[in-house]
């Protein structure tokens, strides 16, 4: 039984959503966030230094890192979420992968921090919408005709990439970017989508 470490409002959705894809049997451990820090309790540093989620147990080992869990869960179990190795398309994989976390979610999160600070992050916000915008604009470009991200069907770079669109939708860009709008409907109306959201507490 594989075991999810799931924090409420957090990235670990889309682990879960992978799981339901892939039709595996889990348990979500679930951590609420401090009411008034909004930050992780510390029952999730007893688990890792970091005290972060997603985490999951599996074959034994505690696996941190979202796209590390998901490049994983996809070798053990769903290795059709994955462009072969030797196609042009593993490359396209491997980069949307690691910006999925190494480059949009900095903007995002400065977004998110500065947006705490009041009229103190004025002098910080064009830039940030800037990266905000071009970032986002990118995931658009990338989306395929299929509706997809690598593969013409469901992929591993589509659960990753499903955290940051959200939050563009939640940002009021849908209309300004109507593929990644498209992209989200997509992921929401997929019964798996909904089962990992139900799973996981409904948020």
């Amino acid at each position: 039984m594989i075991k999810v470490h799931h924090l409420n409002r957090s990235r670990s959705l889309r682990i879960l959503w992978l799981l339901e894809e892939l039709g595996l049997d889990y348990e979500v451990i679930r951590y609420e966030r401090d009411a008034k820090t909004n930050l992780a309790p510390p029952e999730l540093l007893a688990l890792h230094p970091l005290g972060k989620s997603p985490m999951i147990e599996m074959d034994g080992r505690l696996i941190g890192e979202s796209a590390a869990i998901v490049e994983a869960l996809c070798a053990a179990h769903g290795p059709h979420l994955v462009p072969d190795r030797n196609a042009d398309a593993y490359t396209t994989h491997m980069e949307l992968m690691h910006f999925a976390e190494g480059s949009v979610m900095t903007p995002i999160l400065l977004n998110l921090y500065t947006g705490k600070l009041g009229e103190a992050a004025a002098p910080l916000q064009p830039r940030i919408q800037g990266e905000l915008t071009s970032h986002f604009a990118y995931m658009d470009q990338m989306l395929r005709p299929s509706g997809h991200y690598v593969l013409d069907d469901l992929s591993a770079a589509d659960i990753m990439l499903s955290f940051p669109a959200t939050v563009a939708l939640r940002m009021g860009r849908g209309a300004d970017f109507p593929k990644l709008a498209a992209f989200v409907d997509w992921m929401n109306a997929r019964p798996a989508f909904q089962a990992a959201l139900a799973k996981g507490g409904g948020d």
